[in-house]
């Protein structure tokens, strides 16, 4: 069974592949629909760190301080999940209403 980030990398080798095969760096950007800025930065990470430098790597630690605290969420995502065409106003109010 191939994961989805093995998926995510073959479609980016196959972007290069495509635009060898072509000669033509725009158009096979058009065919896969991507950019011709992401298919340079593709190229530029396998040829500093090999096909293994396509794999996505988190950029940023997450910032734990802007968390609510997990009951909080864990309300927020069941009233959520109940009522989905609710907006975040209404959400915080009905929940505020409960406490």
């Amino acid at each position: 069974m191939i994961q989805s980030s093995d998926r995510i990398v073959k479609h980016k080798v196959g972007l290069l592949n495509l635009a060898d095969e072509l000669g033509n760096i725009s158009k096979a950007c058009k065919m896969i629909g991507v950019s011709r800025d992401t298919f340079y930065r593709y190229r530029d990470a396998v040829n500093s760190g090999g096909v293994d430098a396509l794999f996505d790597r988190s950029r940023r630690v997450p910032n734990t301080k802007n968390r609510v605290e997990p009951q909080i969420e864990e309300a927020v995502v069941e009233y959520a999940i109940q009522d989905p065409a609710h907006g975040q106003v209404r959400v915080s109010n009905e929940l505020r209403k409960k406490g």
